[in-house]
């Protein structure tokens, strides 16, 4: 199915491009978050004149994740969490855990899709994690995983 972008993707393409995708990510993700529409005549046409607008929005939105960029990168964070005497965490430390962290230290609100980490974090140290800010932004915090002595 072929379907015009309204904003730039990483690994699928930039503003008014016109990308073959399967059905059912066109229509349940692209679509649905107005990222993408059908690509028909008319809004072919439409897109030619919006393009300008929609390539302003994104360099705002490129500005914004610059502006978070500056306020997260390389900044480390600490995670208290239950673990067993082999250093090995009761389950493990997920993305939504990570955004209300970095929220509640440095007031930045980060969505958890945003949230990569490199490897699962299921024990005590240091990891490292990347924030995906924008398409062409993206950040790396570390993240200190220590032991909690009580369930909280």
């Amino acid at each position: 199915m072929k379907v015009i972008l309204l904003e730039n993707l990483k690994r699928i393409g930039s503003i008014g491009e016109i990308i073959d995708v399967k059905r059912g990510f066109a229509r349940n993700f692209l679509i649905a978050n107005k990222k993408a529409l059908y690509a028909s005549k008319e809004n072919i046409k439409q897109v030619e004149k919006i393009k300008q607008d929609l390539s302003k929005k994104d360099n705002e939105k490129k500005q914004e994740a610059k502006k978070v960029h500056e306020k997260v990168n390389k900044k480390e964070f600490i995670i208290k969490k239950l673990s067993t005497e082999n250093n090995e965490l009761y389950g493990s430390v997920k993305p939504t855990e990570i955004s209300k962290i970095v929220l509640n230290e440095i007031n930045v609100e980060i969505k958890p899709s945003m949230i990569q980490p490199i490897k699962e974090i299921k024990s005590l140290g240091k990891f490292k994690v990347k924030i995906s800010l924008h398409s062409e932004v993206d950040a790396e915090i570390t993240i200190n995983v220590e032991s909690a002595e009580t369930i909280q």
